[in-house]
This record gives C-alpha cells, structure tokens and sequence, in this order.
C-alpha cells in the first residue's frame, strides 16, 4: 500500500524482527529517557513485545507494519481497538527513524491510520503519548489529536483521543 512516497507493508518478522526491537527501543528512550521498561527487569522484555507484534499480526496483519522509503524501512506503526473499549481504535506506536523525522513523513502515518480507522469503522481512537515527547505532542495536536490529560494509573503518559469523520462526500 502507497501513501505518497512511502510504501507501507505488513512486518516481515523473518526479515526484519531485530528492527522492530530497535524502533520499540528507541521510541522507550524518546519517550521515557531509556529502554529500562521496554525490556524490564528481567531483560525478557523484547521476546515479550516480539510474541506480542505476532499475535497482532495474526489477528490483523495490517495492524503491524513497516513504513519504507524506497528500499529502507524508516518506521513502524501498531495498531489495534483500544483494550478497555474495543469499539475505539488504538494507536500503539508512530515510529519514524530520527533521520526521516521532521521531513512531513509522518502526515503519511497519519494517512494510513485514518485508513486503518476507517476499514474497521472506529470512529474514534485513541494513543498514549509521554508528555516530555513535545515533538509527537506537538504533531498529534497539530494533527487534531485531543489531549485528555493523564491516563489512568499511568500519570507518566496522557491519553490523547481523535474523532474521524468518514463521509464520503
């Protein structure tokens, strides 16, 4: 699937498990300053996260892709319902690689996620976001993403909610 330049495809797990490891790690350290709760005290926690893409992309495998560039994979996203109302859609990760940020690829993750939303009819969705993470703060309000302030039980990260509206007119 095309979105503007980029090309957005399902994970190849066989090919490309040690990226996605990568990406989830980095986002860990923009978001929290290190990878300390990715991987967990008992250092499991990339074979946790790998059984866990796999199970979504059993389920759904556009739920988990890579965003290339030509012949180079620049982000991942996951996608899903939203655990404690599966009516809703969930964005679990917007990922782009530090080199391709800032360059407007990111209005086509947004891209694919309203196709995403759209094809399961979730006409709401939401993320968590960490708010020292002004740059994904900043592009989810400039992209009508709404803060709701602290999630629940998690006062380090904030829900962040976006109506679509799927009119084809």
């Amino acid at each position: 699937m095309e979105f503007d330049e980029l090309k957005i495809q399902p994970i190849d797990f066989k090919n490309h498990m040690e990226t996605c490891i990568r990406f989830r790690e980095d986002s860990f350290i923009v978001s929290f300053g290190s990878a300390d709760r990715f991987h967990k005290e008992d250092g499991k926690g990339s074979e946790r996260y790998i059984d866990r893409l796999k199970l979504k992309y059993e389920h759904d495998p556009e739920s988990v892709v890579h965003i290339w560039l030509g012949n180079e994979i620049i982000g991942q996203m996951e996608l899903g319902s939203l655990p404690i109302d599966p009516s809703k859609g969930y964005v679990n990760l917007y990922y782009l690689v530090p080199e391709q940020r800032g360059r407007g690829y990111s209005g086509s993750l947004e891209k694919y996620t309203e196709y995403y939303m759209k094809k399961r009819n979730y006409k709401l969705a939401r993320l968590s976001v960490s708010p020292t993470n002004k740059r994904a703060v900043s592009f989810y309000l400039k992209n009508d993403w709404r803060d709701l302030g602290p999630r629940p039980g998690r006062p380090d990260v904030h829900f962040m909610e976006k109506c679509f509206s799927f009119d084809d007119q």
